[in-house]
């Protein structure tokens, strides 16, 4: 880093006051003759001037004054041409304003200043660029291998020196690393705040935190998303040592867009194992997998021989895959999770490795994790099985679903075996031929009616008899009038030569609607 001190001992020259604020880096060199040149620069720079303007002491005591609330490293004055010698109006008011002063005497050009300090700058810059070349190659490298999240961020937060905190757009830590100090919780969810707030209403461009923990010594860029698509999340770099220099700062915004290929690396990941363990509960519950065939495909989940299997019906099964998963991860529950269909209804589904564990206490704390507060969550577990038993234990698990949802309000936070009620009888035949054999004896001449009504009519017999036979519950669930399901349930009772006023003839037909969706 370029500072005051370097460039005036390299030049042969001599600090005539100041020298403990020389030690500012110079960022530019500017020639100007101006009473005030201070509307041109930014600050940082040098200025080198003859004092033609500088006439009298007021004007030199303004000029210096001006300089540095302007924020300049410093201020060289040339001697030779207006004035022979550095005046004293001039060098109190740079010891009074704290800006160094130094003389450049007539034999010393301008030149031979701006040439040194711009071949310096010039190579600090080149030095700039090579070390975060190296940093890109490593970060890449770190994405083609697949090191994760984490370790890329990890290696951000080593090349800064401090700290790289990635969050979402909505606040929340996705992943931190510090080469020092660890930050509080506090700090951080402060700062995740903040982003969220100020992201929101600026465009995609890089923030300084606000956050006085942060203040002066952090920057927070913005992560690429989808074209048009506010920012997929904040990088936030802070240095251990101050405010950010330029390499800091370019190591941040570059390494945005290197976070940015990780997340997708991962979003396109976690899509692939999300459709296959998807295609793996179809197989195994479709049948088509033996035992040995289904030992093989669990164990990239970290299943192992003995599973349970947990079902929760709620408002979004596909979206809240990603809950589920986390809520599971951070148990130390391997598991595959998908969701499938049971009946008219789509279910979340879990297959988790139960070699030691209660699949109920399980389900219970996930669908804490899932619900919230939001008691219309429901959840069922089954008994710990062998993975060659998926299907039955799967049946198990929303046959206990379906049959706590009966119950009027009294149904347990996990549905279990202990509430099959009269399913215990269906799922202890363990024979698909016989429950298939039973449903379509009864139900095959509905289904047989043409064209779909014969399924309007299998739904409205289940909730027929779902709704004890009450016709205006029924009706307004089916959302048709009453008399037309009279027409229904009258149809039934002539194909299936059953009489639903019954209590035995009711339970028969509903027995037979459970072993056909056991079979299905």
């Amino acid at each position: 880093m370029l500072t005051l001190a370097n460039l005036v001992d390299e030049c042969g020259l001599e600090l005539a006051c100041c020298r403990k604020q020389a030690d500012r880096p110079i960022r530019w060199v500017h020639i100007s003759e101006l009473e005030d040149p201070t509307a041109w620069l930014s600050g940082g720079e040098l200025l080198l001037t003859t004092g033609i303007q500088l006439s009298t002491p007021a004007r030199q005591a303004k000029f210096a004054a001006g300089l540095a609330e302007h924020g300049l490293a410093g201020l060289g004055l040339g001697t030779g041409f207006t004035h022979a010698k550095i005046p004293k109006a001039l060098r109190t008011a740079c010891e009074s304003a704290g800006l160094p002063l130094f003389e450049v005497p007539y034999e010393k050009p301008f030149i031979a200043i701006t040439e040194r300090a711009f071949s310096r700058l010039a190579n600090e810059q080149y030095d700039v660029l090579r070390r975060d070349a190296r940093v890109h190659e490593q970060l890449e490298q770190l994405v083609i291998e697949g090191a994760g999240l984490q370790e890329v961020v990890r290696s951000i937060a080593a090349a800064v020196g401090g700290l790289a905190v990635l969050q979402d757009s909505g606040g929340a830590t996705l992943a931190m690393a510090s080469s020092g100090t660890r930050p509080d919780e506090d700090v951080l969810t402060e700062l995740g705040r903040e982003l969220s707030e100020r992201g929101g209403q600026s465009s995609q461009a890089p923030l300084v935190p606000r956050l006085a923990a942060l203040k002066g010594q952090a920057l927070s860029v913005p992560i690429p998303g989808r074209s048009g698509a506010p920012p997929a999340g904040w990088l936030t770099v802070a240095s251990e040592r101050g405010p950010l220099d330029d390499f800091e700062q370019l190591v941040a915004r570059r390494a945005s867009m290197i976070v940015a290929l990780e997340l997708m690396r991962e979003r396109v990941v976690r899509e692939t194992e999300r459709r296959l363990a998807g295609n793996v509960l179809a197989e195994a519950l479709g049948g088509s997998l033996d035992a040995e065939e289904l030992a093989g495909r669990l164990r990239p989940f970290g299943v192992g021989g003995t599973i349970g299997v947990l079902l929760f019906a709620l408002e979004d099964p596909n979206g809240s895959e990603a809950r589920l998963e986390a809520a599971l991860a951070a148990a130390g529950v391997p598991a595959l999770v998908a969701t499938t269909t049971a009946g008219d209804h789509t279910l979340l589904c879990a297959v988790i490795d139960a070699a030691d564990r209660d699949p109920v206490a399980v389900a219970a704390k996930a669908r804490t994790a899932l619900a919230g507060g939001d008691r219309s969550v429901r959840a069922a577990a089954s008994r710990a099985m062998s993975s060659g038993a998926i299907r039955r234990a799967f049946h198990e698990a929303r046959c206990a679903l379906e049959s706590a949802a009966l119950r009027n309000g009294d149904a347990p936070d996990v549905a279990s075996h202990a509430d099959l009620g009269a399913y215990t009888l269906l799922l202890s035949l363990q024979d698909d031929d016989a429950l298939r054999a039973y449903s379509n004896g009864l139900l095959e001449a509905i289904e047989g009616v043409e064209g779909e009504y014969g399924g309007e009519l299998l739904r409205s017999l289940e909730v027929f008899i779902e709704r004890n036979g009450n016709w205006e519950r029924a009706s307004r669930e089916l959302y048709c009038h009453r008399h037309t399901l009279r027409y229904r349930i009258r149809k039934i009772e002539e194909l299936t030569g059953r009489d639903l006023s019954r209590a035995t003839d009711r339970i028969e037909l509903w027995l037979a609607l459970r072993a056909r969706e056991l079979v299905r």
